[in-house]
């Protein structure tokens, strides 16, 4: 395994500790209604990505560490619930995530469907509650862009266009592909990115860029791993795309091709933080990871 990828599991793994802890804290306790189904859907592993790089931005600025570990509660609750509602059987229609049972096979599809509302609803609770220490003018700069990043505009408009074009049988082409990635996986990853600079009250531009080509990156490398990876590893059921006759970026560039590709957006997600020098050190290891790992 090349050294930036060992490195970045140590720095992650690191994180992913204190954001747990974090998330331990905002997360209802045992015993409340849709507890168990809320905690199993948010603490059954992950990579915490989007969470870490809410985190490592925030800390770049030198924001005080307990507003970054709010942003990265919030989209990590939000990343969650739309896993839990994209695995329905209206949906992906998947009974494996992170190597579990999702929450529809676990509990049942209702369940499944409220504990994505109420997960949700809580990514906007944390990071519009008083105690967060966040100015509230840049709160709802947060609110609002989360909102544009995960609704209509964003998460939900790409899930809607993966579902339409797959009912459809409509074979999309590379710019539609990059698009529709762009909107499902690319926007909550630019948010969580963006996320320290708007904390910071500092220009969103650089990180913005370095987020768009690192979502499409970690989605090529989805694609890849769907085709050659080991569902063990994945933690999820694999061949899905290709049994369902979906064009991905692998049907339309080859595995070459969707490999080359990888490597020239990390690498230009990476001169994208040249404005931060040093102090963006991990956020270039998340982007090389994004293409070298294997699940």
């Amino acid at each position: 395994m090349h050294p930036d990828i060992l490195q970045f599991h140590a720095v992650l793994s690191q994180a992913a500790t204190r954001i747990e802890e974090a998330l331990e804290r905002f997360l209802p306790s045992e015993g409340v209604v849709l507890a168990d189904p809320v905690r199993h859907a948010v603490l059954s592993g992950g990579k915490r990505l989007r969470a870490f790089l809410a985190m490592e931005s925030a800390a770049m600025f030198r924001v005080p560490e307990a507003q970054g570990l709010c942003t990265a509660a919030a989209v990590e609750c939000l990343h969650a619930y739309s896993l839990v509602h994209d695995d329905l059987p209206c949906m992906d229609d998947d009974d494996l995530r992170r190597g579990q049972p999702t929450v529809h096979v676990k509990w049942d599809e209702a369940t499944a469907v409220l504990t994505g509302d109420a997960l949700q609803s809580l990514a906007f609770e944390i990071l519009a509650s008083p105690r967060s220490g966040i100015d509230p003018r840049i709160q709802v700069r947060l609110l609002h862009r989360l909102s544009q990043a995960s609704g209509p505009a964003g998460m939900v408009a790409g899930q809607a266009l993966d579902i339409a074009a797959e009912r459809a049988q409509v074979d999309l082409g590379l710019e539609e592909i990059s698009t529709l990635q762009s909107l499902k996986t690319g926007a909550l990853i630019v948010w969580a990115a963006e996320s320290g600079a708007i904390l910071a009250r500092s220009d969103t531009t650089p990180l913005r860029n370095y987020a768009q080509d690192l979502g499409l990156a970690f989605q090529i490398q989805d694609d890849i791993l769907d085709v050659e990876g080991d569902a063990g590893t994945v933690g999820k059921h694999l061949r899905k795309d290709a049994e369902a006759g979906k064009a991905t970026f692998v049907t339309l560039l080859g595995l070459d091709g969707a490999r080359r590709r990888a490597f020239d957006l990390a690498e230009r997600a990476v001169e994208n933080l040249a404005p931060y020098g040093s102090a963006a050190h991990n956020l270039r290891l998340a982007a090389r990871f994004a293409v070298g790992r294997d699940g």
